[in-house]
């Protein structure tokens, strides 16, 4: 027999969300839209034209999109067709490709999802599934959707502008001195401008014209040789100077596009050539990128910014500023790694917000060795007379104060140091393990107060119990996030240009990630957290370890056969044969149930 089958007849429920599992990943997307005020959608009402989706619907059907990697616009379509959760999210409608691009480039998009990640971090904190104490930041490199052959270098365009000016300046004075054309007003005698060189190029075009009129007005054959010979030399300088103008303009255009970059690509003028970690070749090869700075706690994703910076130091503040206007208020601490420890990060946070830096700088590994300890070179192991205000050297010389020098980077940003010179290094026999200036000049010391009290004070914090052991969370915070993006999630390149639509697309793609983890965790009664993570995994680990104790125990327990048996040992060493093979058996197959068990708790509470 079969079970009833027929196509000609209609099957209920009707209701797709019956069709859906109780937790499933759809309820909680429906959740996290619907919790947006209306207000925030007011932007997209329009009186005239043909009424438009949602943008409820909208959001939903995109991010429930991204949540299974799907990130093209005719792929998303097709699940609307396909998908029951998708159909369920967007009611029956089936907006085209074209829309679903339009909507989720959007700049009014930009708005909605900083309410889903505003939206999401307060439920998490309802749900204590955060606590609110720290925030840990870091940055990855997203490749963007460019060809990487189409790099602009800001120190090739300012060579060949340097080049162009300085043609351009000599021949306008070949010009003048041939009597060529008269000359012109000029604002700035060490460079033309692009005014200035249109007004060249148009008087060359009348000094042409004119030879052309007086040799179609001329009949003598020796007189129209001597005009075309004369109106030879205006046509080279007209070709030159045209020739000047379309570079001097597109040498503009570019410096206008880097701003403060040294590069960026033809493709995406917004997109910065960085290196990127994925090298196969190992040959230093540079991609059109950028860099996405994330805060995370509980391995969530809780807010965003990208940079066109291919380091991270630069980034921390102005992230800094972005979360305190746009998401929620800074807690007490800040956390990052070495990249972004600065005198400048430090003072920032420690200063202006009145925050915590829990942020190494890129010696504080090698400080802690022994080696750097034991070296009685390194500046940071000199014994210092307070007294004298003096440094002394390796060789019980004294480096005495010399006065301050302040000192400020291309951003603006100046530091002071104290400059200590040695008395006198000429005879010393360790001059050379301890300076590489030239001979005749004695050892400098450039030390940095503020910088050494900032380090100290990490130092500090990091060594301390409760500090210590936030600063440890780093790691197992906000790295998984980059790993669920890139390998759970597949985002790995963008599939739009430009930053406005890019922080779009990331905003979906890192709120995906949050509802993937979200709703792995978090099942229909809501009671397993993240944090009983580690205490669920040691569990089962405990319970294999136990498994495997009490089976080794039971096999040496068994008296070992004996070589000649009486009668009744045979029929005891072959019971203990017995209950050795199905001790192991036991114990093999609970080992690799237990095994197995733990391996698909362990996946399912980090996806």
């Amino acid at each position: 027999m079969f079970k009833h089958y027929t196509m000609n007849q209609v099957i209920l429920p009707l209701d797709l969300e019956v069709k859906l599992d109780k937790n499933d990943i759809a309820f909680a997307i429906n959740d996290l839209i619907e919790s947006i005020p209306e207000k925030s959608f007011e932007d997209f009402a329009r009186e005239t034209g043909c009424p438009a989706y949602h943008p409820r619907m909208m959001m939903k059907i995109i991010l429930c999109a991204y949540t299974q990697s799907v990130f093209s616009g005719r792929k998303i379509e097709a699940l609307l067709k396909d998908s029951i959760r998708m159909m369920w999210l967007a009611r029956g409608y089936e907006p085209s490709y074209r829309t679903i691009n339009r909507f989720r480039t959007n700049p009014l998009v930009a708005e909605l999802l900083r309410q889903c990640f505003v939206q999401f971090r307060s439920k998490l904190v309802q749900e204590k599934e955060i606590d609110a104490e720290a925030i840990f930041i870091d940055g990855t490199k997203i490749e963007a959707n460019a060809n990487k052959f189409t790099f602009v270098w800001r120190k090739s365009v300012e060579r060949y502008s340097s080049n162009l000016i300085e043609k351009s300046n000599i021949m306008y004075d070949e010009l003048l001195e041939k009597e060529i054309i008269p000359a012109i007003e000029r604002e700035n005698k060490e460079e033309l401008s692009v005014k200035e060189l249109e007004s060249i190029v148009k008087k060359l075009d009348n000094t042409i014209d004119t030879y052309t009129k007086m040799i179609d007005k001329s009949d003598v054959v020796s007189e129209r040789k001597q005009l075309r010979s004369e109106r030879k030399d205006p046509k080279k300088y007209r070709k030159q100077f045209g020739d000047f103008l379309i570079r001097k303009q597109k040498y503009q255009r570019d410096m206008e596009i880097f701003k403060n970059r040294n590069s960026y690509s033809k493709t995406d003028h917004d997109a910065t050539f960085m290196r990127m970690k994925d090298d196969y070749m190992r040959n230093g090869q540079l991609k059109a990128g950028y860099n996405l700075q994330i805060a995370t706690e509980g391995q969530y994703a809780l807010a965003y910014e990208i940079f066109p910076n291919p380091t991270d130091t630069r980034t921390l503040i102005p992230f800094l500023n972005t979360i305190e206007k746009d998401y929620f208020d800074l807690p007490n601490y800040i956390v990052a790694d070495a990249g972004y420890g600065s005198e400048q990060n430090y003072d920032d946070i420690l200063n202006k917000r009145n925050r915590t830096p829990l942020i190494t700088y890129n010696q504080y590994r090698k400080e802690k060795k022994k080696k750097f300890k034991n070296n009685p070179f390194k500046t940071a192991n000199w014994e210092y007379d307070e007294a004298t205000d003096s440094f002394i050297c390796p060789n019980n010389r004294r480096l005495n104060y010399l006065y301050e020098s302040n000192r400020t980077d291309k951003y603006g940003f100046k530091r002071t140091f104290k400059v200590y010179k040695s008395e006198d290094c000429s005879d010393c026999p360790l001059r050379s393990l301890c300076t590489k200036a030239a001979e005749g000049k004695n050892r400098k010391l450039f030390y940095n107060e503020k910088w050494e009290f900032q380090k100290e004070y990490v130092r500090e914090k990091l060594s301390n119990e409760k500090t210590g052991e936030i600063y440890g969370k780093r790691k197992i915070d906000v790295e998984p996030v980059f790993g669920f993006l890139k390998a759970n999630l597949g985002f790995t390149r963008m599939s739009v240009r430009g930053k406005p639509k890019v922080h779009n697309e990331l905003g979906f793609a890192l709120m995906a990630v949050n509802m993937r983890k979200y709703s792995a965790i978090n099942n229909e009664n809501g009671t397993f957290s993240h944090k009983d993570m580690r205490k669920n995994g040691c569990v089962y680990l405990l319970v294999i370890n136990t498994t495997v104790f009490i089976c080794l125990r039971l096999v040496m327990s068994q008296p070992p056969p004996s070589t000649t048996p009486t009668p009744s040992v045979q029929v005891t060493s072959k019971h203990c044969y017995i209950n050795v093979y199905h001790t192991f058996n036991l114990f093999w197959r609970g080992f690799w149930r237990n095994l197995f068990f733990y391996c698909l708790v362990t996946i399912k509470c980090y996806t």
